[in-house]
């Protein structure tokens, strides 16, 4: 199965190296076409200058100031809004007509938003919306405060650089539904410490490829649901890679849950974990697998100091490792039940998993599987481990 893992970075990285030439070609469109300035702060409004534009024709928005207004921008071809500094789009108060977003985006192709903030109430759905099969859409140096942050949803496909939120009413603060395609690099998601309970990346029957982004005191800093996959993929190496999942507040439950059927792929970029879960344990830990769903981690899992569970997985759900390391938790290392598998594969260095309590724990119907692959002396409460890989075949 780890087998996949560079053919899979392969496919992603040519895909996305595609994706990035359309992207240009888009922006190389909207230079081409006029260049209007937007100054809110002397009373203009951005949605009528975009209620002035040919849809079909590129363009670029310079936008100053703070526009206070639900932005609607649907069936745009090759269209830039260019925040200049401190530039920004507030929710209004009042909001008759019902508006989801503060910032929607659908129908749309060759959109791009740079140098935005967008600060959402608690009254409404979310900031940005991202739908009805919009493509290649890049927000870049976008802020998002306030209410669920950006949901990408109905087959939309989006890059997401150096994008920043903060969530401070609603469940997400990046969310991906019915399909979509997301490629997120760089960025820090939070959410302050006020007892709610939040996701970071919420991922929900959509594909996300991800890289270089921190996640902080977030409840569930990634979840992955019904059929959704994530992957860490090193696409740009000229940004940074490894994926950090802080818990400075104490209040994360999962640094990761993969359920419903999903799958988390680590290819090229880290994921480091640090203090996740609680102390009570149970399911609470660093990844959570569970109900039919795979986590292939080969090297690329770093877990230290979780206070509950390192990896568990459960419900006919099944892992890999491959020179990963689970060091420190207060609860198990490797926790393993319920028909599941943990499979410790050979890689160019052995899987550390020491110093939790204890390090390999399995039922009687689940197994940990290439135990020979691991470095030191694992303490273990588990009647189900194998040398190899499987039982001796025939």
């Amino acid at each position: 199965m780890f087998n996949r893992i560079p053919r899979v970075c392969v496919t992603f990285r040519r895909f996305l190296e595609v994706i990035s030439i359309l992207f240009l070609i888009s922006a190389a469109f909207a230079q081409n076409g006029p260049t209007i300035t937007v100054n809110c702060g002397n009373g203009q409004s951005l949605n009528h200058a975009l209620s002035q534009l040919d849809k079909q024709k590129p363009a670029t928005v310079v936008v100053e100031g703070t526009c206070t207004e639900f932005v609607k921008i649907d069936g745009f071809e090759a269209l830039t809004l260019k925040g200049q500094s401190g530039a920004a789009i507030q929710q209004p108060a009042t909001n008759p007509q019902s508006y989801s977003y503060v910032l929607s985006i659908t129908g749309s192709r060759g959109i791009t938003v740079s140098g935005l903030a967008v600060h959402s109430l608690p009254s409404i759905f979310s900031g940005i919306g991202i739908g009805k099969g919009s493509n290649e859409v890049l927000l870049e140096n976008v802020n998002v405060d306030g209410s669920w942050g950006l949901v990408i949803y109905e087959e939309s496909q989006v890059w997401l650089v150096h994008v920043n939120v903060n969530i401070t009413s609603g469940f997400a603060a990046i969310s991906a539904f019915d399909k979509s395609d997301v490629h997120i690099a760089g960025g820090l998601l939070r959410s302050p410490n006020d007892g709610s309970f939040r996701a970071g990346l919420f991922v929900g029957s959509g594909h996300v490829t991800l890289q270089g982004m921190t996640i902080r005191d977030l409840q569930e800093s990634i979840s992955i649901s019904q059929s959704g996959s994530v992957d860490l993929v090193n696409v740009n190496p000229a940004l940074a890679s490894d994926v950090t999942i802080e818990n400075p507040s104490g209040t994360n439950v999962n640094g990761a849950t993969v359920s419903d059927g999903s799958s988390f792929n680590l290819g090229g970029a880290r994921l480091l974990i640090s203090n996740a879960g609680q102390p009570w344990g149970a399911t609470s830990s660093a990844v959570f697998v569970t109900n039919n769903s795979t986590l292939n981690a080969g090297a690329n899992l770093i877990v230290s100091n979780s206070k509950g569970q390192g990896v568990i997985v459960t419900n006919n759900s099944h892992a890999t490792l491959a020179g990963s390391s689970i060091t420190g938790s207060l609860h198990g290392g490797l926790v393993v039940a319920n028909l599941s598998t943990i499979d410790i594969q050979p890689g160019n260095s052995l899987t550390l998993v020491g110093g939790n309590a204890p390090d390999l724990f399995c039922d009687s119907n689940s197994f940990i599987t290439g135990i020979a692959n691991l470095a030191g002396v694992p303490t273990t409460n588990c009647g189900n481990l194998l040398s190899g890989n499987t039982v001796a075949l025939p």
